[in-house]
């Protein structure tokens, strides 16, 4: 009989992790995070617009390139590796947070949540004051946040002992 320990059938299921969903509260507290994050996101992007052209004309006529330009070669090929990784760490940030990336040159987000029961998001894009619009999983259509979700739902919870 072996001594190793039983393991999961699919073990690629524990890696998975939760639907995250949040409340406007939270997407809102977020926001100063997410706006960091997403400014990292369009200045690699920015980058990488502006350098993949180069890289492209330099990699067309590397043959033909004097020195000076097989140097700019290299380093357009670097500056492009670190602005990739740069851009993935960021991605992957806002994915540990829960967070989808709607659109990596307009700096959208979606902060997934439930409304009446169905999968919906609350969405931001850079240059906005705060989260202001959601709409359901699916939807494009940006709606406006009615102002009444910014009132508490409930009474708070009194335990005993509290005044």
């Amino acid at each position: 009989m072996s001594n190793t320990p039983n393991r999961a059938s699919n073990s690629a299921e524990k890696s998975r992790r939760k639907d995250t969903t949040l409340n406007l509260s939270t997407a809102r507290q977020m926001l100063p995070l997410v706006k960091s994050i997403v400014s990292d996101i369009i200045s690699s992007r920015l980058t990488l617009n502006r350098l993949t052209p180069e890289q492209e004309r330099l990699d067309r006529h590397r043959r033909d390139l004097v020195w000076q330009e097989r140097q700019r070669r290299y380093q357009v090929g670097e500056e492009i590796t670190a602005a990739e990784k740069s851009l993935t760490a960021a991605v992957t940030e806002l994915s540990a947070l829960g967070l989808n990336l709607v659109d990596d040159e307009a700096g959208e987000i979606d902060f997934p949540t439930k409304i009446n029961g169905r999968s919906a998001a609350f969405n931001w894009k850079l240059g906005e004051d705060g989260v202001a619009h959601w709409h359901y999983t699916g939807e494009e259509q940006r709606r406006p946040i009615p102002s009444d979700w910014d009132q508490p739902t409930a009474a708070p919870i009194r335990y005993r002992g509290s005044p």
